[in-house]
């Protein structure tokens, strides 16, 4: 019998990427992955050269940092191409990360509800959970957040609290990972500015993610850090995967430099804003009387607060088994869930299959609602 290390006994299987297995059953409608929708991905028709498929740089091409770099400056987050490290997804960012900053104990603040599968990487390793509020912050020697459009709840941090988890993270020495893949999905007039950006002098990380504006298939990220991190973390890099897909790294750089980025971007957000607005009215025809929620102001998903609680993992399957699939919210909580939430991606299904959707998992709420009243 082989013997595993002892973080194996608080792994446990990703319900997410569970979810994601039926998606592609016939008739299947899905609101638990962020799947873009399949009109939005691109086409590529581009030529690559030899030296594409050869080894590269663990930091990544040059030409790609630079334009992440470019990129970054203009949002005014300290950084320049040499601080760019080129990631195989944003999920590898957070693994490296946990790697730098967590061992068995180590305090981390998260908000709750938090990213499912940062608190998968975090737990791993070993972290113990606080809040994001001050006395949270102050104990902890990392904090994860998520604060554009935030996964699972879609809510977007206002500037003053931008600006207070910026000074209490310098004022206690603790580390800020901002995770931002969803910043460029905004359909209202928000303030996104990096938190990082307020971080002048102190210690942070922060990453993004070409999945939601380009192809998520290409598993491509970015992060950059402070000059205290980054050569550690480009270490942990090259002991994973020496250097991610060149390929990938030069479809994406053709299409972020190309003179039709920013017109792909802009039709993204109109496309995705009604998305949005389809979803939001199908819940209020079908979701009333059952639950609460807010419309978000950017990115792929509705977080739904149930009248009654009850605990909606219980519900996965039999919704599955009816031709849906969804994410129960109990999932994305550091500690003690709340009971009775559910997070919907309104990115991937039309409003054809959402509307049917919707109605059936409508129908199995309101069944269990029922039977806890009689």
């Amino acid at each position: 019998m082989p013997t595993f290390s002892d973080r194996i006994d608080g792994l446990r299987p990703s319900p997410i990427r569970t979810v994601l297995s039926v998606v592609d059953r016939p008739g299947m409608v899905s609101f638990a992955g962020g799947l873009p929708a399949a009109a939005a991905l691109p086409a590529w028709s581009g030529s690559v050269g030899p030296e594409t498929l050869q080894y590269g740089a663990s930091e990544g091409e040059p030409a790609l940092r630079r334009a992440v770099a470019d990129h970054l400056h203009a949002l005014g987050v300290d950084t320049t191409a040499d601080r760019v490290i080129i990631l195989s997804g944003s999920q590898q960012g957070i693994d490296l990360v946990a790697k730098l900053m967590i061992d068995a104990g180590t305090i981390t603040a998260v908000d709750d509800p938090t990213y499912l599968a940062a608190l998968q990487v975090l737990r791993l390793y070993g972290a113990d959970f606080t809040g994001l509020d001050d006395t949270g912050l102050a104990d902890a020697s990392l904090a994860y957040v998520v604060p554009t459009f935030a996964n699972p709840t879609g809510a977007c941090a206002s500037g003053p609290e931008r600006d207070r988890i910026a000074d209490t993270c310098r004022e206690n020495g603790t580390v800020l990972f901002e995770d931002d893949p969803y910043r460029e999905l905004a359909y209202a007039d928000v303030d996104r500015t990096p938190i990082v950006a307020r971080m002048h002098g102190a210690s942070w990380i922060y990453q993004g993610s070409f999945s939601k504006t380009f192809a998520p298939g290409l598993r491509l990220g970015f992060m950059t850090a402070s000059p205290d991190l980054f050569d550690r973390l480009v270490m942990l890099k090259q002991a994973v995967d020496l250097h991610s897909s060149r390929l990938s790294q030069q479809i994406v750089l053709d299409a972020i430099t190309g003179s039709g980025w920013q017109d792909r971007l802009d039709s993204l957000v109109d496309f995705y804003r009604d998305r949005r607005d389809g979803f939001d009215e199908l819940l209020r025809t079908y979701f009333a009387d059952l639950a609460d929620w807010t419309s978000p102001p950017g990115g792929l998903f509705f977080w739904l607060r149930l009248r009654e609680p009850m605990d909606t993992r219980r519900l996965l399957d039999e919704a599955v088994g009816r031709g849906v699939a969804f994410m129960p919210g109990e999932e994305f909580y550091a500690g003690p869930p709340t009971l009775g939430t559910m997070r919907l991606n309104f990115s991937h299904a039309d409003h054809d299959d959402a509307d049917r959707g919707l109605r059936i998992l409508a129908d199995l709420v309101a069944e269990r609602f029922d039977r806890r009243g009689s």
